[in-house]
């Protein structure tokens, strides 16, 4: 059997493997509501052929697998940072970078609220412990950026302390990268309808349920407020090349 061959045989495979979990995936969960199901299917008409995309998926799955050996060699520091919507797709994105590397390498941090003593610290201190050494990469699932979003909607910091927030962050986020850390952030949109489609399956779907919790639903009562935070963060946490 050839090269060719053989990786036409496991790509085949792999594509047969990840359509089964998708599948097994779907059947898993209970029925929704039929009416919720018509709705979201005919806001949603395909846009790929399923098998298409997993292909897609693989070749791309295939690169991350290459920058996992780049990084385990080099003894590279990488820290991705998501951010965005509640039900905007972040933890979807994960998965799928997750699902193929090594989790000795890669890991994901999606911290709790903070504890008493935690609330008493320095605000970056809670997460500097969570930093990757050389050879590794870590995915915050929300990050320090909480204290610009959801802290500042939901008045859990006071001003003087979200102002204080973005005074300190381009300095913290400039001295990861000038010890070697390579940083990237990425912010999940969505739109209004979609949150709340999206929200309306969770509740429906006894599977997703867990998935809503209390400050989901004031992100629906609180939209424009989110916006407005999202538009002040941009503006005041943004890191210039060369340290400007």
């Amino acid at each position: 059997m050839n090269k060719s061959s053989s990786s036409d045989d496991w790509l085949q495979a792999e594509l047969a493997d990840a359509l089964d979990e998708d599948l097994e995936l779907e059947l898993s969960e209970p029925a929704l509501s039929e009416e919720i199901r018509k709705i979201y299917k005919e806001s949603h008409p395909p846009t790929i052929d399923r098998a298409q995309y997993f292909q897609h998926l693989l070749t791309l799955q295939a690169e991350l697998i290459k920058l996992q050996d780049w990084v385990q060699h080099t003894k590279a520091k990488i820290v991705i940072v998501f951010e965005g919507r509640d039900a905007a797709g972040k933890g979807g994105v994960i998965k799928r970078i997750m699902q193929r590397l090594n989790p000795r390498v890669c890991r994901v941090v999606a911290l709790p609220a903070p504890t008493e003593r935690e609330k008493t610290q320095w605000y970056f201190q809670r997460y500097t412990s969570h930093l990757p050494a050389g050879g590794e990469i870590v995915l915050f699932d929300r990050s320090w950026y909480n204290r610009a979003g959801v802290e500042r909607v939901m008045e859990f910091a006071t001003p003087e302390q979200v102002e204080q927030f973005f005074h300190d962050v381009p300095e913290f986020e400039r001295m990861l990268v000038r010890s070697g850390v390579i940083l990237l952030k990425y912010w999940f949109s969505i739109t209004d309808e979609e949150q709340q489609l999206r929200f309306l399956m969770r509740i429906h779907d006894p599977m997703k349920q867990w998935k809503l919790s209390p400050m989901d639903l004031q992100s629906r009562v609180r939209w424009e407020d989110y916006t407005r935070a999202k538009e002040d963060m941009f503006r005041g946490t943004v890191v210039h090349r060369g340290g400007q």
